[in-house]
């Protein structure tokens, strides 16, 4: 099958336009050689396209699915072309970065308005991404930093500790509970509980911590992210307990948080491929996430008074 790039050029913009004349205007050619290579593109795929309805074209099903390729390819060029012309405008004035989901939500948008107000040429590309394919992605030097929750490096990297706090306590704000400095395991018992999944490990840890002093929490909703159960909890549907940078963002919008007994580590490792040439924005980022970190414990400190 000899097709070329100029036949899927055409087929996309009959695909996108609709009618051979809106075609040929987009790629600034005649109606004949539009038609002529449609009529060259069925010919060489075996396929019918498009059937002829009153003057306009009508793809079938096999174009509709032949279309989601083009664009998948499509779309893929057209981030290298964006890639290539931020490398030339920017030179390596921009960084990628990996970490899970609720960094990107907590820790990375400060420290990112930190970065872009002191360096308001950089680029950052963020992906967010859960464990385990999140370290095994840093172990193939895909990106430039990480953020993640282990404790142990993956291979080829190097880890710094970035942050360490205590899990806390989430209650509505007039919940009896919220009359406490502190609250222990044991006052969770048959309160209505919202739990994160259960294949989440801080889930995991806490259900053993439950377990060992014989509490039953009454589990009504069970949700993947600490976000939306701080979203349930401020909507009066029970207590939980959450890392304190999600919990920090909830706090006067219907929540409280507290200290909790014993207390549950958290903690954010900030990871470097070992094999990946560093450039100066990476360093900067990272110094502007140290920064934020600070500052977020300094503000949970507050709260937490």
């Amino acid at each position: 099958m000899n097709l070329t790039h100029r036949h899927i050029e055409v087929f996309r913009a009959l695909m996108t336009t609709g009618s051979v004349t809106a075609a040929a205007q987009l790629l600034f050619t005649s109606q004949p050689t539009v038609s002529r290579e449609l009529a060259r593109l069925e010919q060489l795929t075996g396929l019918p396209l498009f059937d002829r309805v009153r003057g306009r074209l009508r793809a079938t099903t096999q174009a509709l699915a032949l279309f989601d390729e083009v664009q998948r390819s499509h779309i893929g060029l057209e981030r290298i072309r964006q890639t290539a012309a931020q490398l030339k405008s920017q030179g390596q004035g921009w960084v990628t970065v990996l970490c899970l989901p609720v960094f990107s939500q907590t820790l990375l948008p400060g420290a990112c308005a930190r970065l872009i107000q002191k360096h308001p040429g950089v680029s950052l590309h963020i992906t967010p991404q859960e464990s385990p394919y999140l370290e095994q992605m840093l172990a193939s030097q895909t990106h430039d930093l990480g953020l993640t929750e282990h404790d142990r490096a993956p291979p080829g990297t190097r880890q710094t500790e970035l942050l360490q706090a205590d899990e806390v306590a989430v209650l509505p704000e007039d919940h009896p509970l919220a009359t406490k400095a502190k609250i222990k395991l044991k006052d969770f018992s048959g309160l209505p509980f919202v739990s994160l999944a259960a294949t989440d490990p801080y889930r995991q840890q806490l259900d053993e911590l439950f377990a060992q002093q014989d509490v039953t929490p009454q589990r009504q909703i069970e949700t993947p992210s600490a976000a939306s159960v701080c979203a349930m909890v401020a909507q009066g549907l029970g207590v939980s307990i959450v890392n304190p940078l999600t919990a920090m963002d909830y706090v006067g919008r219907g929540l409280v948080i507290r200290r909790v007994g014993p207390s549950i580590p958290f903690r954010i490792s900030l990871v470097r491929p070992l094999q990946r040439p560093g450039n100066w924005v990476v360093d900067a980022l990272e110094h502007a996430l140290q920064m934020e970190a600070k500052d977020r414990l300094r503000l949970l400190a507050q709260s937490l008074r």
